[in-house]
């Protein structure tokens, strides 16, 4: 990126420019001018029309469309409201991070990119960028519309104007004790460098000007960044109310106490996104390099190139021509918002103690289906009795919990393998790994630490279980570890048994309050020799040829999955029953998607259940017509992938960690289990019966791409986030998918997860 900074100073030793303003004024071309190239709008998105896929970042922000659909539904409280307005906001975030970063990849580089829609990389950039301006005035719109109801629920976001006289003292005083002293002005002229400013940090550009004076050339430009270990509010506690008076507001009011004897021309408010994509190159020194360049990409996310700008809609034109021209953007990265910049500082309000009532509370978890109680006396015990699937939020993590920290004291565990992808903050998860160091087992614990946002605790938290006596391996060089498997090795006096745990979801109890996930629990020889295998290949030199029950990624899992598909597309043409129903994050993958057109055509009824972005276009003539797609967005995150293929009646159920998307098959350690255990099995066929019906959280994709609500006026409500906790074994024997007219009547799988219920324990261990 060219250094303007030199530039100027150049100009101004040879005498050629008069003000560092006037350079930056009205820039003849933008950075990305690209309105010669595209073509006309018709023709675009006609273009977009006409492909059989959906581009995947336009997919996504109709995601988000529908998160933001949360805080506008009337039916929800006004907290409850908020916290989706602030969650869109820190998915934006996230977007601009990534995925435009990654676009910007392309362009910065001059490298082509066509995306799925058709357009190659600088149209694209424009229409995507016109739909994420659009998508930022919604947001606008919804916090517009819930400011009048502040007052009524007991608190308001107020200015300086709405301060009385002790209150305005105090925050005089919070200014100069606490604000003043953590503030520095950075300026920017022919001999200060432009500063590195940094991404998601709330700054004030302030324009100043010598005390009397007009001239242009008296003019300077500094820049102020609001501490981020500041809070968002300044928090003022009425008898009858509450008052949120925002840190940019108390510093703007202040600003003049940073420039004294000058006039302040303006000051205005922005925060700015950078690219924070960035790949890995495979290191050979695992332990020091690998390490070290994990820390240098992060450092590289911070001070990446600009894409994004949100700043106050009256902005002085200087500053904007300047920062535009300065980090070689244009209007289309500018984002001029109404009201507050980063909803995220919602959650400061929603949090607060005197509203942590308001949100409304979540069903306390139940037990999973064939066990009484929630906690379990003996893990060990009840494993070994039976396989148990474990569906969160609606069961508890805490037999995963109890699992390991129970594996940790007991003196006949002898090793213990697990990976990380992602941890709770005070993670039980890692005290007791420590605590089975310390006890003398042997723990071995693949860390990924290439888990976007979270590389930095991952490394912290990795590092302390070397420090223990943890074998502890960082990641697979340029591949992704985002497999979720445990494996506890126990000696039981005459015989050494495995117990182990495979999961969509990350080994984190937080989370596992809020997102959807399913977790086996077995002692199943075949499950337990395949994780045996797997953690062979990541952690040594291992290539078995095949699983019993695992498929894995990056080798066999697109395979395997297409093989699946062309069966069911072969039943169809056979004339036998047939059918594919899959519930995932994201369906992505070029190949996967085409196969799927092909059953279509043959005359699979296939079921999508899709949460966040899918490129697949469902409802087509000539391609898709027997495909639904259909995304759950509500009070909980679904994130449970769970793969159905109806196999001429003898269905074929997969769980695990993986969603339909080429990072995933290409670039990923990942694996499916294949659900083996009758009852298990029916227990996952539910919760996909269960899933298609929904009509409560529930949006229906349309050919176009867009997604409409499918409860219909007059229709009786079901949702899964509630109807959940109260499933029953006998709810759950009685459903099958793609039966048409199916009734509750016995059938032999009934009859056996029934007796297979019943068999004594004893019985049970035996085997």
């Amino acid at each position: 990126m060219p250094d303007h900074t030199d530039s100027i100073t150049n100009q101004e030793r040879k005498g050629r420019l008069s003000s560092l303003f006037s350079y930056f004024k009205n820039p003849k071309e933008t950075a990305m001018d690209d309105t010669k190239l595209v073509s006309p709008a018709e023709k675009v998105n006609t273009l977009v029309q006409q492909s059989d896929f959906i581009s995947r970042d336009l997919s996504w922000l109709k995601f988000n469309d529908r998160v933001l659909d949360q805080a506008t539904n009337e039916e929800r409280n006004l907290f409850d409201r908020m916290k989706f307005l602030a969650i869109t906001s820190s998915n934006l975030d996230e977007f601009f991070t990534i995925r435009l970063g990654s676009l910007y990849n392309y362009l910065d580089f001059g490298k082509e990119r066509v995306d799925y829609s058709g357009l190659r990389e600088i149209p694209f950039r424009k229409m995507l960028m016109k739909e994420l301006q659009e998508y930022v005035r919604l947001q606008s719109e919804c916090y517009t519309n819930l400011l009048p109801q502040f007052a009524k629920h007991g608190f308001r976001i107020i200015g300086m104007e709405d301060l009385a006289k002790e209150e305005t003292a105090d925050i005089e005083q919070y200014f100069e004790r606490t604000v003043y002293p953590m503030l520095t002005p950075m300026l920017f002229d022919y001999t200060h460098a432009f500063p590195v400013l940094l991404a998601k940090v709330l700054i004030l550009g302030v324009i100043t000007q010598v005390k009397g004076s007009t001239s242009e050339e008296d003019k300077k430009l500094s820049f102020v960044q609001l501490p981020l270990n500041l809070p968002r509010f300044y928090v003022i506690e009425r008898e009858e109310e509450i008052l949120f008076l925002p840190i940019e507001k108390i510093v703007r009011a202040h600003i003049y106490k940073l420039y004294r004897n000058v006039d302040i021309v303006s000051t205005n408010l922005f925060r700015l996104i950078r690219n924070g994509d960035f790949s890995l190159e495979e290191s050979d020194d695992m332990e020091s390099d690998f390490i070290d360049e994990i820390k240098q990409k992060i450092k590289n996310r911070r001070l990446g190139r600009v894409v994004c700008v949100a700043i106050e809609p009256d902005a002085n034109p200087d500053l904007l021509n300047l920062i535009k021209k300065r980090w070689e953007i244009d209007d289309y990265n500018v984002f001029k918002e109404e009201g507050i910049i980063d909803y995220t500082c919602l959650w400061a309000i929603v949090r607060h103690p005197e509203f942590k009532d308001q949100i409304p509370p979540i069903h306390p978890p139940v037990p999973p289906l064939g066990l009484e109680r929630e906690r379990i006396v003996d893990v060990f015990e009840a494993m070994r009795e039976k396989d148990i699937l474990l569906h969160h939020p609606y069961n508890n993590f805490e037999p995963v919990l109890q699992l390991l920290e129970q594996a940790a004291e007991d003196p006949k565990v002898l090793s213990i393998k697990l990976t990380i992808y992602r941890l709770a903050k005070n993670s039980r998860v890692t005290e007791a790994l420590l605590h089975a160091a310390e006890n003398g087992k042997h723990v071995a614990v693949l860390f990924e630490v290439k888990a976007r946002f979270d590389e930095e605790n991952n490394i912290k938290e990795a590092q302390r279980l070397q420090k223990a006596g943890c074998f502890v391996i960082y990641g697979i060089g340029q591949l992704k570890t985002h497999t979720k498997l445990l494996l506890i090795v126990r000696n039981e006096g005459n015989r050494v048994l495995r117990y182990a745990h495979l999961s969509s979801g990350n080994y984190n109890e937080d989370t596992s309050r809020l997102y959807t996930d399913t977790g086996l629990l077995t002692t199943n020889e075949e499950y337990t020799q395949d994780i045996s295998e797997f953690f062979n290949v990541i952690t040594g030199h291992s290539s078995p040829t095949e699983y019993q029950n695992l498929i894995t990624a990056p080798r066999y899992m697109r395979k395997k999955l297409i093989e699946l598909i062309q069966k069911e597309a072969e039943n169809a043409k056979a004339g036998l029953p047939c059918g594919i129903c899959i519930k995932i994050n994201s369906l992505e993958d070029k190949e996967t998607i085409e196969e799927l057109y092909a059953a279509s055509k043959a005359g699979v009824p296939i079921r999508l259940i899709v949460r966040g972005m899918c490129c697949l276009r469902p409802r087509r003539v000539g391609l898709s017509e027997n495909i639904s797609v259909r995304s759950l967005v509500g009070d909980f995150l679904e994130h449970s992938r769970i793969f159905y293929f109806h196999q001429n009646g003898d269905p074929l159920v997969y769980g695990g960690s993986a969603d339909a998307m080429v990072r995933s098959f290409d670039r990923r350690i990942e694996s499916l289990f294949k659900l083996v255990d009758i009852r298990v099995k029916q227990e996952a066929i539910h919760i996909l019966y269960f899933s298609l019906l929904d009509n409560v959280n529930a949006y229906e994709m349309q050919e176009d791409g867009t997604y409409i609500k499918c409860l219909e006026p007059n229709e009786e409500p079901l949702n899964i986030h509630k109807a959940f906790f109260n499933v029953t074994l006998e709810d759950v024997l009685k459903v099958k998918l793609f039966v048409p007219d199916q009734k509750p009547a016995d059938t032999i799988e009934e009859d056996q997860a029934k007796q297979q219920l019943a068999e004594p324990a004893e019985e049970k261990a035996a085997e």
